[in-house]
């Protein structure tokens, strides 16, 4: 197959797609990153940063000339939108990897969770495209824990619902190591793949890890699933009491880790308590 000598970056400046720019930088691709605002967009050198909307999906062609591959993360607009951007990048482009949910399901016609929905109204324009492609299905986000960041920096207690619930928390690092591959070599064609974090943790447990990488011990306070809806103003209300429920389900049954990181990159995924070293001056 063609050998992918360009890569538009779409959300280079996120944590997963700001790592797949890093990481890029060490296979010898040239790299293009849009932004709506170029000039306050803050990448390595080396970047080409370029203007375009997703919104206004005809700003896209210009930043799409020479590219041979499209890395994906859509940001917090509705999954509708996605087909005229797909249509776009499929007149101009022959690759996609996009940053999707492990809420997809792809055993049933309609998806039964709003976060799922959205990723799947995603991906259909894409199946139906033509372009070669790649889903990343990742379950949490090791970056969600930022949430208790002001917790963290006012005092030594954090304060949420469900700190029994355990999920096996992924680096965005390994997500793009993912990505990097599925952008520049062939074998990940057609691939849904399911990511997760090396071990299941405990919210409590993923707090007090937090504290060991600041040098200083955090505990967890729990409080009603009530007040917990009503300090989550980070994430769309329609997606609030998925969450929620999510994190219920997580008490009785904890996340289980999956290999692909390992079977993809050929390197163990990195650990949480990695992720919070790496971090450590976020939560300062």
């Amino acid at each position: 197959m063609a050998q992918t000598t360009k890569v538009l970056v779409i959300g280079a400046t996120g944590h997963v797609g700001g790592q797949v720019v890093s990481q890029l930088a060490d296979t010898g691709v040239e790299i293009r990153a849009l932004a709506r605002t170029p000039a306050a967009a803050a990448l390595p050198a080396g970047v080409e940063v370029v203007p375009g909307d997703l919104t206004a999906p005809e700003t896209l062609a210009p930043a799409l000339d020479g590219v041979d591959a499209v890395y994906l993360t859509w940001p917090n607009l509705p999954g509708e939108a996605a087909k005229s951007v797909i249509e776009v990048i499929a007149e101009r482009a022959r690759r996609i990897v996009l940053l999707s949910s492990a809420a997809v399901r792809d055993d049933v016609a309609e998806q039964d969770n709003p976060i799922g929905r959205v990723h799947a109204l995603i991906e259909q324009p894409i199946l139906d495209s033509g372009l070669e492609w790649t889903f990343l299905r990742p379950y949490g986000f090791a970056t969600n824990t930022l949430e208790w960041a002001p917790q963290i920096r006012a005092g030594n207690v954090v304060r949420g619902a469900y700190g029994a619930a355990a999920s096996t928390l992924l680096h965005e690092a390994d997500i793009a190591a993912v990505a990097v591959l599925a952008l520049t070599t062939d074998e990940h064609i057609g691939a849904r793949y399911i990511l997760s974090g090396p071990t299941s943790l405990s919210r409590a447990e993923q707090v007090a890890t937090i504290g060991a990488a600041l040098g200083r011990p955090l505990t967890w306070e729990e409080i009603s699933p009530a007040r917990a809806r009503a300090q989550m103003d980070w994430l769309p209300a329609e997606f609030v009491d998925f969450v929620l429920d999510g994190l219920a389900e997580l008490v009785e049954s904890p996340g289980l880790p999956t290999s692909t990181i390992q079977d993809v990159t050929g390197a163990p995924a990195r650990s949480f308590a990695q992720w919070a070293a790496d971090h450590a001056a976020d939560f300062s």
